[in-house]
């Protein structure tokens, strides 16, 4: 308790403590982002086995290494290449990393330097949430809502996939702050989450109807409902507006960076989780400047 009340009274300290345990998490969050797509995957396969042979077909049995335990706590993380363990010391954030010269120890196959990147985004993101709200549940709640949409960003573009199992979470326990007014009133979160899914299931429809084809998925729907959740319906329209905007500006440096053509299909997700983050910390200055420009 006195640690808190530490914490509570000196917001430098508070802001330092965020930001590390950013860091920290952001390594767990490697492995969210990694294993609940192959852990869907094993439940998908093991639903199809059980159907069909429900139905008497037969199913050739699973490898070894399917039906062993797989979730976000077992099996150790290991190097793919040559399957040495992660001990404590080499999963030090940021630290193990530039200790070990980017590779593995056991076979020097270079590591991703999306890993510290992501345990450096999520500490700078937490210790920014304690830095612009301060001590309280604000700064609590948004450095919940941060880890989720820092995972669902880094999955949709490895899979374009918004899981349920972690969209849901993320609606409801928007909803839960808001229970005492959080961030906006229950009324206004409320409508925000069912304003922001039937938007963009709108827009969909309208878009399928007009050209045929499919603009976006469903999880971007459930994913607007969650933010509008958390930040309430009034900041819809300025999520669905930075969502485009930050769009247009990452989907061209993609596509030249990696060289691909315009056809290709990239996920919408982040660029709304980017812009509900956007919209979280400077919506309204941003809403407020915009009506000064209209002379509102």
């Amino acid at each position: 308790m006195l640690a808190l009340e530490y914490l509570a009274q000196n917001t430098t300290a508070f802001i330092i403590t965020a930001g590390i345990f950013g860091l920290f998490l952001g390594s767990f969050l490697n492995v969210v982002i990694y294993r609940t797509p192959v852990m869907l995957d094993k439940e998908w396969r093991k639903a199809a086995t059980e159907i069909f042979e429900e139905q008497g077909v037969i199913v050739e049995s699973a490898d070894e290494a399917e039906t062993k335990p797989f979730n976000l706590v077992v099996p150790r993380s290991a190097c793919p290449k040559c399957s040495h363990q992660i001990t404590a010391f080499e999963n030090v954030p940021l630290l193990s990393y530039l200790f070990l010269g980017g590779k593995c120890s056991g076979c020097k196959t270079p590591i991703s330097i999306r890993y510290p990147l992501i345990e450096l985004l999520t500490g700078i993101l937490f210790a920014y949430s304690a830095f612009h709200f301060g001590w309280g549940m604000q700064a609590a709640g948004t450095m919940i809502l941060v880890a989720f949409l820092v995972v669902l960003i880094f999955i949709d573009i490895d899979r374009k996939l918004l899981p349920d199992n972690i969209v849901y979470p993320l609606l409801w326990i928007g909803i839960l702050f808001n229970l005492q007014s959080t961030y906006v009133p229950l009324d206004i979160s409320i409508i925000g989450a069912l304003a922001g899914y039937l938007s963009l299931w709108s827009i969909f429809w309208l878009f399928k109807l007009v050209t045929g084809k499919e603009g976006m998925g469903y999880g971007d729907f459930k994913l607007l409902a969650a933010l509008g959740a958390w930040l309430g319906w009034k900041m819809l329209p300025l999520i669905i507006m930075l969502s485009s905007v930050v769009g247009a500006i990452l989907g061209i440096l993609i596509l030249v960076l990696k060289k691909k053509g315009r056809d290709t299909s990239l996920p919408f997700g982040p660029y709304l989780a980017i812009a509900g983050l956007i919209a979280l910390f400077w919506g309204n200055i941003l809403i407020n400047q915009y009506f000064m420009l209209m002379g509102i």
